[in-house]
């Protein structure tokens, strides 16, 4: 078995600390890799706040995982000692759905294995996560990393980056279409990167005006707040694609009426209580509303890929482990620009 520092919470209430625990030993598929960084997701707070759900305690959060491979089973081709690798959203599948052989993962229809909070396949071992000095996974679930870029800012890529990159993707968003992106965090600035990358004009729709520099640095055309009515009447019927990273209770129909005929919002964010979708709006002009959850393995690698080749990655604010506590309470606030990543040189 292989020793393993890392942070975990231990219950809902409690701020998470340190927690020792063993990986199993290589198989003949699978990779070591140590970590260098982790970042930090709004998920792994509600995670291990039981916010979803009651979580399997100890909870090791972090899906965002970008570190070197040191140790490789004895059947692995896809990997080599010294390379850099990263890991995901989840580390397993049935491998056997529509969706698996389709390399759309995400989708299983057995359910993907979190990277955390989850169970390996067939069996009560737990999977914890990117909080970790190291991690085991089969090469078939890890990603290649490219040196080319700052690897504290691809971290986030591997959740923030893939989650609205595979939508974008899917509806084939491009030169001569109009993206407004709704909620400028961790996932809406890469979503206004992205769009922006694929030649969209790109509009940042919020509720504050000191927003504007920022969205407009990341690659934005333009800003329009939200708040103001007659800035909201003047976009009635602008968009083709609305990207809703909010997760946060709000009204769907307050930005329905902004998409053209066929126009289509992407939900990203989950608020804690539904949000009605009015009939009426979608009817009149056959607007629709998606959602979309991360993607496969492919596509991250795609998305890996393109970022390496157009130099995009995240914003980020680089933290130690043991400032995990107040990173949390700080995203809370909405208090970082625009994803921590945690360093765990600082746990080593």
């Amino acid at each position: 078995m292989i020793e393993v520092k890392a942070y975990a919470a231990y219950d809902a209430e409690t701020p998470l600390k340190p927690f020792d625990f063993e990986r199993r030993d290589l198989g003949p598929h699978h990779i070591h890799i140590d970590i260098l960084f982790s970042g930090v997701c709004h998920s792994d707070i509600h995670t291990a706040r039981s916010e979803w759900g009651k979580a399997n305690y100890p909870v090791v959060p972090g899906h965002e995982i970008v570190g070197r491979v040191i140790a490789v089973g004895s059947e692995v081709t896809a990997f080599k000692v010294g390379e850099l690798a990263g890991i995901g959203c989840f580390v397993d599948s049935c491998r056997e759905c529509q969706s698996c052989k389709e390399g759309e993962e995400q989708y299983c229809e057995q359910g993907m294995t979190g990277t955390y909070n989850s169970f390996e396949r067939g069996t009560k071992i737990p999977t914890y996560g990117g909080y970790s000095t190291s991690i085991t996974v089969d090469e078939k679930y890890a990603l290649h990393v490219s040196d080319t870029l700052d690897l504290a800012g691809v971290a986030p890529l591997l959740c923030a980056g893939i989650t609205t990159y595979s939508p974008l993707k899917y509806l084939k968003v491009g030169k001569g279409h109009k993206v407004a992106v709704l909620g400028l965090g961790g996932l809406g600035h890469m979503a206004v990167k992205f769009a922006a990358s694929f030649g969209a004009e790109v509009t940042m729709l919020s509720t504050s005006p000191s927003k504007e520099a920022d969205a407009r640095k990341l690659g934005a055309h333009n800003f329009a707040l939200i708040s103001d009515e007659s800035v909201m009447a003047s976009l009635q019927n602008s968009f083709d694609f609305i990207i809703n990273t909010i997760s946060a209770q709000h009204e769907y129909a307050t930005y329905l009426n902004l998409l053209r005929k066929n126009g289509t919002m992407v939900l990203l964010g989950i608020p804690p209580i539904p949000s009605a979708a009015p009939a009426m709006t979608l009817i009149r002009k056959r607007r629709s509303i998606i959602g979309s959850l991360i993607g496969g393995i492919a596509e991250t690698q795609e998305m890996l890929d393109y970022c390496a080749e157009h130099n995009i990655a995240s914003d980020v604010e680089v933290i130690d482990m043991k400032y995990i506590n107040e990173a949390y309470d700080r995203m809370e606030k909405s208090d970082v620009k625009y994803r921590f990543v945690i360093d765990m040189a600082s746990m080593k």
